[in-house]
């Protein structure tokens, strides 16, 4: 398909009106609500990290109320077992009838997802979401199942209480298209939160969109055409996160053990043609890469000893090879 200035037009808005009607129930956080519409409108899921109560789960039931999507919320623990995420075949009988199998699906099967800390629990159940992150069906008993499109899973991790916690493995990581750090509210907007919250001034929120328009941006946003530049610059730079590419600045082959999967390429094309389209314009520039790069990549890098204990960061690592590809 041939997008057009009108298509263009009515993705702004209509992602205008989303984020506008979220802000209602979201103090501040515009730039993380902004990433995670990108992250719906390109087909991916999101982790994000943040200390609690700072509106993880409310942006998320927000999402499902504002998109008019179903939504569930699973709470992550050591003893959550992966049938209680996808479901699992009961027996049912009828009358005096044999007892039949029947599939009683799991909370999984929602257009939204949020996986609450998702590193609390085993590595057995983590992994009865792969199939469903990558593939958007689950297997059980043999067969197979179709998730809801759009499928969209938000897990979210706590940085600082890390005891009794699983780290999710290099393989599930590399499932979710972008990882969010969620800011602490500066004073005015925690003053906000609190006056918002503590008294009656929270708005009814409207349903602006619908799973059938999202589908339609989406489609939308992968005709979005990338210069063949734009796009050798954004290969250069997922490349140059390898220690042993010819690519790689001196501070990655200092500092990184391992670089991004190929995945992290198409995570920076699929948002940077998603930034472009929400800026008005119809084809990808290097701004849109490297605004996506940080989000798309800084999960997919793992630093070696001596990068953890100097306290190189992920987005530190990323600048810094930007700034040598130039």
């Amino acid at each position: 398909m041939d997008v057009s200035g009108s298509d263009v037009k009515n993705v702004m808005d209509t992602v205008a009106k989303i984020e506008n009607e979220i802000a209602k129930q979201m103090v501040g956080q515009r730039e993380l609500i902004r990433q995670v519409v990108i992250c719906i409108l390109a087909g991916g899921n999101v982790l994000l990290e943040g200390v609690p109560g700072l509106g993880k789960t409310r942006l998320v039931k927000t999402l499902g109320k504002v998109l008019g999507l179903s939504f569930s919320r699973i709470q992550f623990t050591p003893d959550l077992m992966p049938a209680d995420v996808v479901g699992t075949n009961i027996i049912v009988r009828s009358g005096g009838e044999e007892g039949m199998f029947k599939f009683q699906p799991g909370p999984i099967f929602s257009h939204i997802v949020l996986a609450d800390e998702i590193n609390r629990a085993t590595p057995k159940t983590q992994s009865a979401l792969l199939e469903a992150m990558q593939e958007q069906t689950v297997t059980v008993g043999g067969t197979t199942y179709k998730m809801p499109r759009p499928f969209f899973v938000l897990a979210t991790q706590n940085p600082i209480e890390m005891e009794g916690t699983y780290p999710l493995p290099e393989a599930q990581l590399d499932r979710f298209l972008f990882k969010l750090d969620v800011p602490f509210p500066s004073l005015e907007e925690l003053t906000d939160i609190v006056t918002m919250t503590a008294g009656n001034r929270e708005e009814e929120l409207q349903k602006v969109s619908s799973g059938e328009e999202i589908m339609i941006m989406r489609n939308i946003a992968r005709e979005i055409p990338v210069a063949k530049p734009v796009l050798e610059f954004a290969m250069r730079l997922v490349l140059a996160t390898h220690p042993e590419s010819e690519f790689a600045p001196p501070v990655t082959k200092k500092y990184v053990r391992f670089g991004s999967s190929p995945r992290g390429a198409q995570a920076v094309i699929a948002a940077a043609r998603l930034r472009a389209v929400l800026d008005g314009r119809y084809n990808v520039a290097f701004e849109d890469v490297k605004y996506a790069a940080y989000p798309a990549l800084r999960h997919r890098v793992f630093l070696n000893f001596e990068g953890q204990s100097e306290g190189i960061t992920a987005d530190s690592l990323i600048g810094e090879i930007i700034s040598a590809l130039g």
